[in-house]
């Protein structure tokens, strides 16, 4: 298929070119992904973006980083789909809606047809017939109807719960989201609040989430581990402390090695045995509240001053009797463990900061293994695992040894049981803003809530509001939530969803996103999924990634699809910086994308960006180096121009033509492998420009091989730069497309070299350059250098000590 609607140049305008090229490609469906079972799949998915207006260049990063891969696949002769949608929902159109006075729909559309555009002119390669947008009720219908599935197979609930509350947002906040004991949006003070939630089970896979992590070995291991640590698996044993009026105080403690040295236990604020104590004693209830407005995550309360009070009850030691305080302390949180802990000053930094501060005991019952390093727990706290003393007839035992033989005997005592605890809480999806989707269940005047019925979904939410800032207008509306079940009132649930229940599964709505009666066609979600390739910030590395994996293994076990992991290999994509700062609007230190495509092109927008950095790292935003790639394409376009225009018929040097011809072959072994299984794009680059550079130099080499190092370079580019790359391609006298093209072959037998070049050492210093057979044993090269003149002087009244050498490559004669 060849076009003649772009006019040939001699010099390279990427605005005509681009323009013409992308309508090419809207004319003829190229990107359309159909399931083609007899070829083999490849699904290429960018983390979708929020509509906020306008691309910034992070995304740009991002969504070149998955377009190459899907490009270079498709040239492997993969079946290649590449989606595209809008995680639409969420707290800043809601925002930005009061802030202009404009319903948060109307804002949210308007964006996505300005980014649709944007994302367009980039020349992405997307399918966008599988456009998703999650504010769609044709798209959270399904999740809705799944909500209603999982709370019937007891895997929803509600319950009263607290929360991080942020009242100028008016919804709930993560703990990863308070920061400072601030909101992370608006930076004003969070408080602890007691609200009725709905969540689902997510601790009920926490063990299959941990143990599925060994098998995602295309994840980097920096994101599985922070997945680890978030799920917290840890084997313990819970305890019994008895409370004088019979009933038992249970902890939890991974340490039982240390229990002979607790002195105190401490309980959270939101502890019923604090609660208790609070209904007749002031003096605790303002503490407790207090506690509610303090530091609410982990890391926030390791660093943050130690407070507590004395709740004047105690409860008996399991093993020693001794009667043991009970404190309230700021530093214990109720969601996790028991909500009560046993403190152990001389083994635990946290305990032992509280107990110095209250001049309370220190007990240690653990020294070193090694008999030559004295403990001293004055100054801090000894935390490594040991041998026991001071514990009666445990003493001497090792940590696995004393974990075994207390658990035995709690156990045998009935005091305690042996217990496995993740730090993973059950996931809260309740959020008391109006742009979400509504959660589906209806609330009844008994106080039982029951989910809508089937016929009822989508619940949709009114688009056409005025919003004040206080409160949500499908709370203040006085109709939206009546409705009747079994002809009785009712009132809807008002709160929505947190919008990570949309960003969840999104990935799988892409393989049927008009399946109208079916949250997925099962078959294409089969033939689709898993995603081969996901692309997006580590910042997503435990929320985002966490849930999709969550809701995956809910959609497996409904019968939606088979596979157990939404994603099988993940790049985590670095930021943009500039001058050493994350490009942000506050800094004023953005530049827009949409300047650099009018200036430069596309093309050379993703060159750049491409070239800059490893896709892992952070990338310096470079002025000059947008220029340079701007450069390095206006040098092939004319290279490709030269060599069309060529009437030289000077001899043909050998010399030239063999190099040529060899680097062309090293750059498709090299550019083949940083593309896919080093995913290292800017040295593949940097490869190509080599080979374009070797082309300059070998102006008598056949007319043969100049085409295929041109031919070469234009495929090898044809990913990062596909616009410029389908003109050379038809220039080198190519109809098909470079779109349907095959990525070069390698011919094996050009990279076998006669002859190497190897450097020559003394002491480390260059001195010599020899050209030998490259078959040549290391004893022969030694006899050729050593009688080069130039080591010889470097040689002279010095005694060898050693060679060093690297095969093909270097030999380093050290003499003094």
């Amino acid at each position: 298929m060849n076009d003649t609607t772009i006019p040939d140049h001699n010099e390279y305008q990427p605005e005509l070119i681009e323009q013409e090229v992308q309508a090419l490609w809207s004319s003829a469906n190229t990107f359309k992904a159909e399931e083609k079972p007899e070829q083999e799949k490849y699904y290429c998915l960018a983390m979708f973006p929020y509509p906020s207006g306008k691309l910034h260049m992070g995304h740009v990063r991002n969504y070149s980083l998955a377009d190459v891969i899907a490009r270079f696949q498709r040239m492997q002769g993969k079946n290649v789909m590449q989606p595209m949608g809008w995680d639409a929902f969420g707290l800043p159109a809601e925002n930005a809606a009061i802030k202009n006075n404009v319903a948060p729909a109307k804002w949210t559309y308007d964006n996505i047809e300005y980014m649709k555009d944007q994302l367009k002119q980039l020349g992405f390669g997307y399918d966008w017939d599988r456009e998703i947008t999650t504010c769609s009720p044709d798209y959270y219908r399904w999740e809705q109807w799944f909500f209603t599935q999982l709370y019937e197979k007891g895997m929803v609930y509600k319950k009263t719960a607290e929360v991080n509350w942020c009242a100028v947002d008016g919804t709930v906040l993560a703990n990863e989201q308070v920061i400072d004991g601030c909101c992370w949006r608006c930076d004003s003070p969070v408080e602890r609040k007691a609200i009725p939630q709905w969540f689902i089970r997510i601790t009920k896979y926490a063990q299959e989430l941990l143990d599925d992590l060994d098998d995602l070995d295309e994840w980097p291991e920096q994101v599985k581990n922070m997945q680890r640590n978030w799920i917290g698996r840890s084997e313990g044993v819970e305890v019994d402390f008895t409370l004088d009026d019979g009933d038992a105080l249970r902890v939890y403690t991974t340490r039982p090695d240390t229990l002979l040295g607790v002195s105190y236990l401490a309980v959270a604020a939101q502890h019923p045995l604090v609660q208790h104590l609070a209904e007749s004693n002031s003096e605790i209830a303002n503490f407790a509240t207090q506690c509610q407005h303090s530091q609410t995550s982990e890391a926030d309360l390791a660093t943050a001053e130690k407070i507590g009070m004395f709740t004047g009850r105690y409860a008996t030691h399991p093993i020693t009797k001794k009667k043991t305080p009970i404190w309230i302390a700021n530093f214990v949180l109720m969601e996790y463990g028991t909500g009560a802990v046993m403190s152990v000053p001389a083994h635990d930094q946290r305990d032992w900061e509280f107990a110095k501060k209250y001049d309370l005991p220190i007990q240690q019952v653990i020294a070193s293994e090694d008999t030559t390093v004295e403990v001293d727990i004055s100054q801090s706290a000894f935390t490594e695992k040991g041998v026991l003393i001071n514990s009666n007839e445990f003493n001497s035992l090792t940590f696995s040894d004393a974990f075994e033989a207390i658990c035995a005997h709690l156990e045998q005592h009935k005091l305690g049981e042996r217990k496995v605890n993740f730090r993973l809480r059950d996931w809260g999806v309740s959020r008391q803003r109006y742009w979400g989707t509504p959660i589906p269940m209806i609330n009844l005047d008994n106080g039982d809530n029951v989910p809508c019925p089937e016929h009822e979904l989508p619940v949709k939410l009114p688009e056409d509001v005025a919003l004040d800032g206080i409160i949500s207008p499908i709370k203040s509306d006085p109709t939206w939530a009546k409705t009747e079940h079994h002809n009785k009132p009712a009132l809807r649930e008002t709160d929505t969803f947190d919008t990570f229940m949309e960003s969840s599964w999104y990935y799988a709505r892409y393989c049927s996103p008009n399946a109208s009666d079916s949250m997925l066609d099962k078959d294409k979600a089969n033939y689709w999924l898993p995603v081969d390739q996901y692309v997006g910030g580590i910042e997503h590395a435990i929320l985002h990634l966490l849930y999709s994996r969550f809701f995956h293994k809910l959609l497996r076990d409904a019968g939606l699809l088979d596979s157990n992991e939404p994603f099988k290999r993940l790049l985590c994509q670095g930021m943009v910086l500039k001058d050493g700062a994350k490009m942000s609007k506050s800094k004023g230190n953005t530049v827009d994308p949409q300047s650099l495509i009018q200036q430069y092109g596309a093309d050379t927008v993703r060159l750049f960006i491409m070239f800059a950095a490893p896709p892992e790292q952070s990338l310096e935003w470079s002025d000059q180096g947008v220029e340079g790639a701007h450069r390095f394409l206006k040098r092939l376009w004319r290279l490709v121009e030269q060599f069309n225009n060529d009437d030289n018929n000077s001899p043909i040097q050998d010399d030239d033509t063999n190099a040529l011809h060899v680097k062309t072959h090293q750059t498709i072994a090299k550019v083949s492998d940083d593309f896919g299984r080093r995913q290292s794009f800017n040295t593949a680059i940097a490869a190509i420009m080599e080979l374009c550079n070797q082309i300059g130099k070998s102006p008598s080499a056949s007319k043969a091989v100049k085409q295929s190092a041109l031919e070469t370079a234009v495929l090898l580019l044809a990913p990062i730069t596909p616009h410029i790359c389908h003109k050379l391609w038809q220039h080198l006298g190519h109809e098909e497309w470079v779109i349907h093209a095959r990525w070069p072959i390698l011919d094996e037998s050009a990279l076998i070299q006669d002859e190497v070049d190897i450097i020559v050492q003394i002491n480390g210093k260059l001195r010599a350059k020899l050209t030998v057979a490259a078959d040549s044993e290391q004893q022969d090269i030694e006899k050729i250098a050593k009688a080069d003149p130039s080591i010889q002087k470097h040689l002279d009244g010095k005694t060898e000590r050693k060679v060093i050498w690297v095969p093909n490559k270097l030999l380093n004669i050290v003499a003094n």
